[in-house]
């Protein structure tokens, strides 16, 4: 498997900003990494190998970010404002930084993917629903996806903005974008077991929120013996990038 690792300064965060790419061609795929976790994570945890068939055979590429989680969700000693701004500032991060570099070196004009566990979970979501116009792959594994779990007591437009929940709740069977979900490959999943019953009454109220617009996703709640943590996502990961990339048609 080609692997190349990058160090880039950010103009956006204003930092040097670090992520790995996996395999040369394919759709391109944003991995988010779980709350805290880095750009390596995934690899370490067993997940890029439970991906390896398809990043071999040509069928996705797999781009892992870092976090900026200390600036935004996992900052509680920061007021409200502050850490949604710096949100605000890692998703710009993504869409103007990351996504230009990937075209670039790849020369590539498609739509890409978004996939994370946990708080990548969230992002993965959270991007697609804002962006379907760059993104229309999207795989979420035990997920929180209403802002005022991470930021309590403030709200703005980018709280708004940022929370996927809210997003589809106040989204008009009329906007543009609803026909661009529709258009779109959307998976989400949850264990019922230890550490994730607070992502089981969002990931059901995300699915509520789809199902009243309309769009037709894979909503999969698996079973007790599925725990919040990397021995299932190991095993979640590879059985639905079968079904998602199994075709190619990508």
């Amino acid at each position: 498997m080609q692997i190349n690792y990058y160090n880039v300064f950010s103009k956006t965060l204003n930092r040097n900003m670090e992520f790995k790419i996996y395999g040369l061609s394919g759709k391109p795929c944003i991995a988010f990494p779980s709350q805290n976790d880095r750009f390596y994570t995934y690899e370490d945890m067993g997940i890029i190998n439970s991906m390896s068939k398809y990043i071999e055979d040509g069928s996705i590429q797999v781009i892992c970010v870092d976090n900026y989680d200390y600036e935004s969700f996992s900052a509680i000693y920061r007021n409200g404002k502050d850490r949604i701004d710096a949100q605000e500032r890692y998703f710009n991060y993504i869409i103007n930084e990351i996504i230009p570099f990937i075209k670039e070196i790849n020369d590539y004009d498609g739509k890409y993917m978004t996939y994370g566990v946990s708080l990548g979970a969230y992002h993965a979501v959270n991007f697609f629903l804002r962006r379907p116009d760059l993104f229309d792959y999207v795989l979420a594994l035990s997920g929180i996806y209403h802002i005022g779990y991470f930021i309590k007591d403030y709200s703005d437009l980018y709280t708004f903005l940022n929370s996927p929940i809210d997003t589809l709740k106040h989204m008009s069977l009329e906007h543009e974008y609803v026909e661009l979900y529709k258009k779109s490959q959307i998976i989400v999943c949850v264990g019922q077991g230890a550490w994730e019953s607070d992502c089981v009454v969002e990931t059901r109220e995300l699915e509520n929120g789809f199902n009243n617009l309309g769009v037709e996703c894979w909503f999969d709640y698996w079973s007790h013996e599925y725990v919040h943590d990397w021995c299932s996502w190991v095993i979640q990961t590879p059985h639905f990038l079968y079904y998602l990339l199994k075709e190619k048609n990508v």
